[in-house]
């Protein structure tokens, strides 16, 4: 398997939402999130240090386009042409945040939006929590993992299996980070939960400390996840979306694939979990 997305250190850069409120939406980001808020047009621009977010009007818990950048265009271009030679027929995207940028669709119906990162505006502020990885809802992990990791050239890192041996879970990287994209078997397709990357424990306990002074109480956590080994703590949005903060995320040079067991310690080793299948 040759790991396309993988070489050309591509990361997790921004996603779009959907909301049926998006003003109500974007308020919520920028308060709880730390992030600058634009109307451009149609949608909300959201922008925090290292943190991005597009917010449209649309379906509630709908991902509109999950958009990752690549390292440079050399990696972008061995991308394209990744694509297109696996019939993915990749089409130009216009983009805020990103130049150069094409698409594809996934099996459940997820745009994926793949370019070359646009410099951020200076004087940025907040804690530090950069965008970090993108967990999706479907109803079939292997056709998504058969699809970003079988032809756009993900690696794959964990896999979770129920007793019977269904696939539960798939956790796969594109760059050192155990994982950037990840998706849980559900009842629903869409995205499950989206995350940003404090660094350290401090840090968690310094967003716990921000979200308490806007009375937003946390929905899980603090734990830590068996596969990738993070810290994390998790927050609703207005929407129903999950946000999660987490740190100490696992950095793989090269290692096989683990295989883990369809249970709550697996999700998290400190305690409860919350099982999507």
């Amino acid at each position: 398997m040759t790991y396309t997305a993988l070489h050309a250190g591509t990361y997790l850069h921004h996603i779009e939402l959907q909301s049926s409120n998006p003003q109500r939406l974007a308020k919520f980001y920028g308060d709880a999130m730390q992030m600058q808020v634009e109307k451009q047009g149609a949608v909300f621009v959201c922008r925090g240090p290292e943190r991005r977010l597009i917010i449209s009007q649309g379906q509630d818990k709908k991902l509109a386009l999950g958009a990752f950048a690549c390292r440079d265009a050399d990696g972008l271009r061995m991308l394209r042409e990744r694509a297109t030679k696996e019939g993915l027929n990749p089409q130009d995207e216009a983009s805020v945040f990103m130049d150069h940028a094409f698409a594809v669709v996934d099996p459940d119906g997820n745009k994926a939006v793949f370019g070359l990162a646009k410099k951020d505006p200076e004087g940025l502020k907040g804690l530090k929590g950069p965008t970090q990885h993108l967990t999706l809802a479907t109803h079939d992990p292997e056709a998504i993992e058969a699809f970003y990791a079988g032809k756009l050239g993900f690696a794959v890192s964990d896999r979770v299996r129920k007793p019977n041996g269904e696939v539960a879970t798939i956790f796969a990287r594109s760059n050192h980070e155990h994982h950037t994209l990840a998706c849980f078997r559900s009842d629903r397709v869409g995205v499950d939960h989206h995350s940003y990357e404090a660094g350290d424990w401090t840090v968690i306990r310094d967003w716990c400390d921000h979200l308490a002074t806007l009375d937003i109480q946390l929905m899980w956590g603090p734990g830590r996840h068996g596969p990738g080994n993070n810290l994390f703590i998790f927050i609703v949005d207005p929407d129903g979306n999950w946000i999660e903060i987490s740190a100490e995320l696992e950095i793989i040079h090269d290692r096989p694939v683990k295989e883990w067991p369809h249970a709550e310690r697996t999700l998290n080793l400190w305690g409860k979990a919350i099982l999507r299948s």
